[in-house]
């Protein structure tokens, strides 16, 4: 083909022609080395990047939360959401915000907090004690070794360093509670009368009225865009096996992953800690090791509980005397960890280094590692072959789904042969959703697309669930469009009546009110109207002793002058009007309130200002660093 050209271009319009062509193809090649693409981040933070994985990560965790408490009811769709989403990434933002300004100020989680709260999680405990077996199996379910997922808590505890400060300094003084309380319990005497509805409303409704009417709320009278969808889906849970795994296969699987089934070895342990403060001094390192080395040498057996309830500087454990209960290797950090399994049993050792300080360490027991039999473990091994054969044969059959669908655009046909799988056909659904599947908003979104709504092709993969996906094809499509005013005509009519009766009631509500206000007695009024006067003596906010709609409205009303009630109309939820008179407010009585409802919200007021100001302390940092959003890949 470039010998072609060459033969063909000939003279000095060619060899500019081509000088040009040369320049671009350079051009843009080197554009392509000058200029990046964007990273692969849902959020930047400063210089720090919230990737699209870890937010994937966050939404997987929140998905499984979710599941476990809610477990029938759980409806997936509501984490789809892009409000949800947006929420999520926000409070990953505030997160680093926080870490970031945490370690900047020199806060920073210890070791022992950390063994602590993992040894608290009640997943990990059997009997009310740290299980290690329960944690081992816990990070092998979730791929994660120790370390990893002791540096997740880390970074989770780090961002409450703050807001935990801030919630221990919250001050409520006792007049801040008792302001409060006066307000939430303040009594307010009134009376009210509902005003009957004006009996000569016309109810006539020309034409003219209806069409007017109809064009200035044409948006409440539009059938929304609708679409109904032809689609085909693969459900990992309906495939069908090729065969179950044979007993050799099972056999093969032990053999291969035989040291899942390893129960490690353990230790039983205690432990008193000498705390070493971060910055410390070598004259405080000194001190701190000078105790420890005293404690060591007088610790035995008989009396270690004793001086660890003592001496011992680990909240978390001195009060059960040192015990750490049973450990493995792993769990605690490596200086710990080399003594622990150094020692012989009974043994205490001599102070050693770690992160937190100096810690004393009694080896109590040992609990010497052993597998479990193949015959113990054969029917979790079937299952979890029976699982990966049918993740397989979902991802082949997906695979090969996503592939014809994409060969053949305009047609589900050719893919539903070649799989033989059913076309199915929803019912016509708005972008609101509809029913089964088409309630799905994944499935909804891609129905809607322009790609698959307007260019009518078939939509790509869509993951409906876990092994769950289909592929849709628009079946039908019904625009938006405005119901005819005759179809409508009658709640037409209607709200003419109702706007034309609230109306009425309110000018002579406002009329009456006048008459209130020029010293017309409130009985006068009602026996002139035939409405019935009501009172309510003491009314509370929390008290239902009138509708909702006038005791909101009593609570705004300014406090009475001089005796005087005041008056004011409301507007009630029925159309109709009704004038209400505060006569009298008297503050709650504080000293009846009960000392544990006191200390409540005391404690309730001290979060809540607690959370505020951590709010306003996001803010501040939010407003000192760049943040930039990728929300396309959310």
């Amino acid at each position: 083909m470039l010998q072609a050209m060459r033969n063909k271009m000939h003279g000095w319009p060619s060899i500019i022609l081509l000088g040009v062509a040369v320049f671009a193809m350079s051009f843009f090649g080197m554009q392509g080395y000058l200029t990046t693409q964007d990273s692969n981040y849902v959020a930047k933070v400063g210089k720090q990047e919230i990737t699209q994985q870890e937010f994937q990560d966050r939404m997987n965790q929140l998905r499984q939360q979710a599941a476990a408490e809610q477990g029938d009811q759980f409806d997936s769709s509501m984490l789809e959401k892009p409000e949800f989403k947006d929420q999520v990434l926000d409070a990953m933002v505030d997160q680093r915000l926080l870490l970031t300004a945490t370690s900047d100020w020199g806060l920073r989680v210890t070791d022992d907090a950390i063994r602590q709260y993992i040894a608290a999680i009640p997943e990990f405990q059997l009997n009310g004690k740290f299980d290690p077996t329960a944690y081992s199996t816990f990070l092998t379910s979730q791929r994660k070794t120790p370390e990893a997922f002791e540096s997740d808590v880390r970074s989770s505890l780090a961002a409450q360093l703050l807001p935990n400060a801030i919630n221990s300094s919250a001050l409520i003084t006792t007049g801040q509670v008792d302001q409060f309380l006066a307000l939430a319990t303040q009594r307010r005497d009134l009376r009210y009368m509902v005003l009957p509805k004006p009996k000569s409303i016309d109810e006539t409704v020309t034409d003219a009225q209806a069409d007017t009417y109809y064009k200035a709320h044409l948006d409440e009278y539009m059938n929304p865009e609708q679409v109904s969808v032809k689609y085909i889906e693969v459900n990992g849970a309906d495939l069908k096996l090729d065969e179950a795994p044979s007993e050799s296969d099972l056999r093969k699987r032990y053999e291969d992953e035989k040291q899942r089934f390893v129960q490690p070895e353990q230790r039983l342990a205690s432990h008193i800690l000498i705390d070493v403060p971060a910055n410390a001094t070598p004259e405080q390192q000194k001190a701190a090791l000078e105790k420890a080395d005293k404690i060591a040498a007088q610790a035995t057996p008989e009396d270690f509980a004793a001086l660890a309830r003592k001496d011992s500087q680990d909240a978390g454990s001195s009060r059960q005397g040192g015990d750490l209960g049973w450990l493995e290797k792993g769990v605690t950090t490596p200086a710990f960890d080399n003594t622990l399994f150094a020692l012989k049993k009974g043994e205490i050792s001599k102070p050693v280094l770690s992160s937190d300080g100096y810690h004393i360490i009694w080896l109590r027991d040992i609990r010497a590692g052993a597998s479990k039999p193949f015959a113990e473990v054969r029917d979790q091994l079937a299952k979890e072959a029976t699982t990966a054969d049918r993740d397989r044969k979902y991802n082949e059959v997906a695979g090969k789904m996503t592939d014809e669908t994409y060969q053949n655009p305009s047609s589900l046909d050719a893919a539903a042969a070649a799989l033989d799988l059913p076309i199915k056909t929803t019912g016509l659904f708005s972008r609101q959703g509809g029913t089964g599947i088409a309630s799905n908003p994944k499935l909804i979104a891609a129905a809607f697309s322009d790609d698959v709504m307007m260019q009518g092709n078939n939509s790509g993969l869509i993951n409906l669930g876990d092994d769950h996906s289909a592929v849709i094809h628009v079946d039908q499509h019904v625009p938006a469009a405005a119901r005819p005013l005759s179809e409508v005509r009658t709640d037409v009519d209607k709200r003419i009546v109702e706007e034309r009766t609230v109306e009425a009631s309110r000018k002579a509500a406002d009329t009456l009110l006048a008459r209130l206000r020029q010293g017309t007695s409130m009985q006068d009024i009602a026996t002139e109207t035939g409405a019935t006067l009501q009172t309510a003596a003491e009314a509370q906010r929390s008290m239902p002793s009138a509708p909702a709609a006038l005791l909101a409205q009593a609570f705004l009303l300014p406090h009475p002058v001089d005796g005087k009630p005041v008056y004011t109309v409301v507007d009630m939820p029925d159309g109709s009007a009704a004038l209400l008179a505060l006569d009298k407010v008297q503050p709650g009585d504080v000293a009846k309130i009960p000392a544990e409802q006191r200390t409540a919200l005391r404690q309730q007021m001290a979060q809540a200002y607690a959370s505020e100001a951590t709010r306003e302390l996001i803010a501040v940092l939010r407003s000192k660093v760049k943040i930039k959003y990728n929300k396309s890949l959310m």
